[in-house]
């Protein structure tokens, strides 16, 4: 702790989001009485221009060496009063903040309880901000080149649009081609364009550019370093290896299709006319429409949400099988005009441009929509009669009409889900990134920020971060290709300071350290018997940390004595309160 602490102390109404069930003016003129607090104030909005210039004033004018904020979470304001702080002089890791909107007025209903339990968040930061040191930025030079893993559209478009601005870009991808899940596409929807000439054209470009480097059959198994600085070995079946080295990662892997035999009431796999959606784009894609038998069929059920939206198989929804069953079923209007459609569908949602409009025209074709209970009981397909004058017949609770219904089939089309990679984990970890319950990569903010992770310079585009159309997939693509570019035009970029550090004399090597770290920050060093932190890949997790048994390792801005301080002062009132009461 500092000689002189001086600590100012802002409370922030956040309108009447915490006023409302907090009693701000009480909480700022106690806790301005607590040792080392020089000031203690109340603004409406903190955050604002004129809340964070009182700060800048108030530190300037009284000398404040240290700044505490009762207001939001810090994960939303944290970085603009750092800013302040600076702007006003001061080193911003001086600050510590107190959430009492989400953890105290937005969780709470009784405002005497709720005024009590703010004070002691916020008397613990007060009395944890006396043990903050001094931290200094720190940067690292940026290599201009660019990895991509995965050469769908996602892919493609984001090499492009790098490789577009003079940089170097390596695309990698395991299969022996480029195009994704464009290559098994006929048409796109809603405006029925050639999939296959799209693809075609965007490969041209990708394998023309001078400065896109194209491995095809190649996969990635680990990537080293850090932002700005990261390296690999990519091999052609074991046999060859290359090392890249690139500044940034672009992971771009795409989803696989949901495997519906394991769903009986569908019967796939049983009747060889039941079929999946894909393998209905192979027939389109070949230009005809015919059963296994080689006849043209009469009566055609498309049957939605087949792996998706369902508590047995997946719960999301996979996005785009409504709009490419709509697209299926005006395929086959105009391939076949006298034929029966059939559309068996839980909810139908035609979310996007030009979708709607494609449901309404779709319904105008003499296409019969029927719906089912998705979590009540599936339709049921069985074998037809020998007088039914079709092959198969569907049985199901149509839920509009509350009836039983039999639909007629001579061809059955199954709209499958979309699922993650089983090798998802594996890439995954070979690039740091995690994965979420149904196996998608995780974002750094699903709103914020929807395509960095919280691996600095690792980026998520299209499909491998959830089901996308193509649309949305190139906007992904774009704007992780902008933020790349972006850093690649600063040269450096800063890097994480509140980071882990070990303590060499108190190190027993016994490596827990190195096993737990999610970050791979740590390293066994064998000479000398210790562990050793590259704080440019550590993220200050604090995982080490607590996994020391000889508390060899602590962590900047997280040390002991700032928690416990910390941890003290919340108790501290805790007890005053008390007291006073009894």
């Amino acid at each position: 702790m500092m000689e002189d602490t001086r600590i100012g102390l802002y409370v922030c109404w956040c309108g009447t989001n915490i006023a409302k069930m907090v009693d701000v003016e009480q909480v700022a003129k106690e806790l301005g009485d607590l040792p080392n607090v020089v000031l203690s104030k109340t603004y409406k909005y903190m955050c604002s221009d004129p809340g964070q210039d009182m700060i800048i004033q108030d530190i300037q004018e009284n000398n404040l060496n240290r700044v505490v904020v009762a207001a939001c979470s810090p994960r939303i304001h944290e970085l603009t009063f750092r800013r302040a702080l600076a702007n006003a002089g001061l080193n911003p890791y001086m600050f510590q903040m107190a959430n009492i909107r989400e953890q105290v007025s937005w969780v709470h209903t009784d405002r005497e309880e709720a005024t009590k339990k703010a004070k002691s968040l916020i008397a613990g930061a007060i009395s944890r901000v006396a043990y903050h040191e001094a931290l200094e930025k720190r940067t690292v030079e940026i290599d201009p080149a660019t990895l991509i893993l995965g050469g769908g559209i996602a892919g493609m478009s984001a090499a492009l649009e790098i490789a577009d601005a003079g940089k170097q870009v390596y695309l990698v991808e395991k299969k022996a081609q480029l195009g994704g899940q464009l290559l098994q596409v006929d048409l796109t929807f809603p405006f029925m364009y050639s999939a296959q000439q799209l693809r075609q054209m965007i490969i041209e470009k990708v394998v023309q550019h001078p400065n896109i480097q194209v491995f095809n059959n190649q996969v990635v198994e680990e990537v080293n370093g850090y932002i700005g600085n990261f390296s690999t070995q990519i091999k052609n079946g074991k046999k060859k290896e290359t090392e890249l080295k690139f500044g940034n990662v672009i992971v771009a892997t795409g989803l696989k299709a949901f495997d519906p035999q394991g769903i009986e009431a569908y019967a796939y796999g049983k009747f060889p006319n039941v079929i999946t959606s894909l393998e209905f784009e192979k027939m389109l894609l070949k230009g005809k429409i015919q059963t296994k038998e080689g006849k043209v069929p009469k009566n055609i059920a498309i049957i939605h949400c087949v792996g998706s939206r369902n508590k047995d198989y997946h719960e999301y929804c996979s996005r785009t099988c409504c709009m490419t069953a709509l697209k299926f079923a005006n395929q086959l209007k105009s391939a076949i005009p006298d034929s029966n459609v059939y559309e068996l569908y839980a909810d139908m949602r035609s979310f996007g441009k030009g979708c709607e409009e494609l449901y309404t025209k779709t319904s105008t074709k003499g296409v019969t929509f029927l719906m089912f209970d998705q979590q009540d009981k599936l339709p049921e397909v069985i074998k037809a009669g020998k007088n039914d004058g079709c092959e198969m017949l569907i049985q199901m609770d149509e839920k509009l009409s509350g009836e039983e219904v039999e639909i007629p089939a001579d061809l059955i089309v199954l709209m499958v889900g979309m699922e993650a990679h089983e090798d998802a984990k594996k890439t995954g970890h070979s690039v740091g990134i995690s994965l979420c319950g149904n196996s998608f990569y995780i974002e750094k903010h699903p709103k914020l920020d929807p395509v960095a992770t919280t691996t600095d310079g690792v980026y998520i585009v299209g499909n491998c971060q959830g089901p996308k159309d193509i649309p949305d997939s190139i906007c992904q693509a774009k704007a992780a290709a902008a933020r790349i570019l972006g850093t690649i035009n600063k040269k450096q970029v800063e890097i994480e300071v509140t980071t882990a550090f070990a303590n060499e004399e108190l190190c027993c090597g016994c490596q827990t350290c190195v096993q737990v770290c999610p970050y791979t920050a740590l390293s066994y060093e064998e000479e000398k018997n210790i562990s050793v932190v590259n704080e440019a890949l550590c993220k200050g997790c604090g995982t080490c940390g607590s996994a020391c048994p000889c508390g060899a390792i602590s962590s900047r801005h997280f040390t002991d004595k700032q928690i416990l301080s910390q941890i003290e002062g919340l108790m501290e009132m805790i007890l005053q309160e008390e007291i006073s009461e009894n």
